[in-house]
């Protein structure tokens, strides 16, 4: 354009913003400043701080907050909003709770703001007292505020202000909204109330691709023992339902499907949606992609799995965790390590997440040499931080191969505090080894880090029973019933003729007589 003016630049600064060229947008406003004369005003503003938020550049943020203040726009309650998202997004709630206590005037985007901006740094106690601020200051409440607020009443474990708020909305006539509604069902779902979630679900007058996308994940995710094989089966149940309706699967959609899928071990459903996601070419979609290689590792389909890897263009580090993972758990430790050397030669960078798949590897394949050198490896490595879960992985190496004395010099020259993973592996090295001072050990600091699980309260009283120590096996037992600790029968799952039943140690049951 030859002669531009202000709304020229605004519209292109917002065209560049409403198509994610969010370094273009950047860009064209710097050089609006720079350039073209112009004093940005309210609009230029606001179209950039969002872009600079999805960026989570906070020191742009900044640099615009101190022009905001040069040119006397900080006055501007838009704008204002806007910085206060921005540091939210960014994670700065110091800055954030600034702008907001400097605000001259506020609505009911500037408390939205702020509650999001704490919910999303985790501080839910923050985030609740400012909706109760909002209340009593008679800030009118709209979607917006209760879809945020009920997320944060969740992580704080308060469900009974969630449903108080839920009556809120019936009273108002919210409820019917779909994103107030699918947030009451995600809130439900977290809280594994699922009659309620489902209630509300199937309430919805038009539910939305989020809508069935929020009840297939929590079915996938959040159900118990038995609970969860109904579940699960409920998630592959509403994504059939999904594909006759003819909506517009996604990938969320594709996710929870799978994790319902693998949770329940179903193979032939598993493999209908793979075809069925290839057909739409979704299985392109890295991120598809690697949940399949899941779904086929965790159900034992290894050679399915190793086929589908090698198809894959272009692996991430996902792509080969999982199956150096997935090699692991099936027993083929020397594949497991194999690919995790081919892995750097694809050129691939290590994570956290590559070191416990092949260091697990080597402690149940016995490879202890390697996987000493695989670990003095991470630690010389400056941007890789080793966690309690590597050190865990060393010490079960370790402790299997009956280098005890090495086990316990490691956990004392711990950087961290050694956790329920690391002693659990060092009681279970002792039991096997017949070490039995350092099982009890392991053991009472085990029950010290992980007082609500009923297994080490098991094991530990086994030991001292076997040892002789009587009166330590039913201080332990006491223990566990002062707490309140209660041992879950096991379960196991059956397929037959198509469907997964399930029963509990000691019952009998005939899925011919139900």
């Amino acid at each position: 354009m030859p002669k531009r003016d202000l709304i020229s630049w605004n519209t292109g600064i917002r065209i560049f913003a409403d198509n994610e060229r969010l370094l273009d947008c950047v860009g064209l406003f710097k050089n609006m400043i720079a350039k073209s004369g112009f004093v940005p005003n309210v609009i230029s503003v606001v179209s950039v701080l969002p872009v600079c938020a999805s960026l989570e550049n906070e020191r742009l943020v900044s640099l615009i907050h101190s022009y905001v203040f040069k040119v006397g726009l900080d006055g501007e309650i838009r704008i204002g909003n806007a910085l206060v998202d921005a540091y939210g997004k960014c994670g700065n709630t110091g800055a954030l709770e600034g702008v907001f206590d400097d605000m001259v005037e506020r609505n009911e985007v500037s408390w939205n703001s702020i509650i999001g901006g704490f919910s999303r740094t985790g501080l839910n106690s923050n985030a609740l007292n400012c909706f109760r601020a909002m209340i009593r200051e008679h800030v009118e409440i709209n979607t917006v505020t209760i879809a945020t607020i009920l997320p944060t009443l969740i992580e704080l474990n308060l469900l009974d202000k969630g449903k108080e708020i839920h009556g809120f909305t019936v009273k108002i006539g919210m409820d019917s909204d779909a994103f107030v509604a699918n947030a009451l069902v995600d809130m439900y779902g977290k809280s594994r109330r699922f009659s309620e979630a489902s209630s509300v679900f199937y309430n919805i007058g038009a539910k939305n691709i989020v809508s069935w996308n929020t009840m297939i994940g929590n079915f996938a995710q959040n159900g118990l023992e038995f609970e969860a094989l109904e579940l699960s089966s409920n998630s592959i149940s509403l994504f059939t339902e999904m594909e006759m309706l003819g909506l517009n699967l996604d990938t969320v959609s594709y996710m929870g499907v799978l994790s319902a899928c693998t949770n329940m071990s179903a193979v032939k459903e598993g493999k209908q949606i793979h075809a069925f996601a290839t057909r739409r070419l979704f299985h392109e979609h890295l991120f598809i992609a690697n949940s399949f290689l899941d779904f086929y590792t965790k159900c034992g389909q290894i050679e399915i799995a190793k086929k589908l890897f090698d198809r894959i263009p272009k692996r991430d580090t996902a792509s080969w965790n999982t199956m150096i993972l997935g090699f692991g758990m099936l027993g083929e430790f020397q594949s497991s390590v194999d690919l995790f050397e081919a892995m750097k030669e694809d050129g691939v960078e290590y994570d956290s997440v590559s070191y416990i798949a092949v260091l697990s590897a080597c402690s149940h394949g016995g490879l202890v040499e390697r996987g000493k050198s695989y670990f003095n490896d991470m630690l010389a490595r400056k941007n890789l931080e080793p966690s309690e879960t590597h050190y865990a992985c060393m010490v079960d190496l370790l402790g299997r191969c009956g280098l005890m004395e090495e086990a316990v010099k490691l956990i004392n020259g711990m950087p961290m505090k050694p956790g329920a993973n690391t002693w659990g592996a060092l009681l279970g090295a002792s039991r096997v080894h017949g070490n039995v001072e350092l099982g009890f050990w392991a053991g009472e600091n085990l029950l010290e880090a992980k007082p609500d699980n009923p297994g080490y309260y098991v094991v530990l009283s086994n030991m001292y029973a076997e040892a002789g120590r009587w009166e330590d096996a039913d201080r332990v037992r006491k223990t566990m019933s002062t707490r309140r600790v209660k041992k879950n029968p096991g379960c196991s799952w059956v397929q037959v003729q198509d469907q997964m039943q399930g029963f509990i140690s000691g019952e009998r049951f005939d899925p011919y007589l139900s």
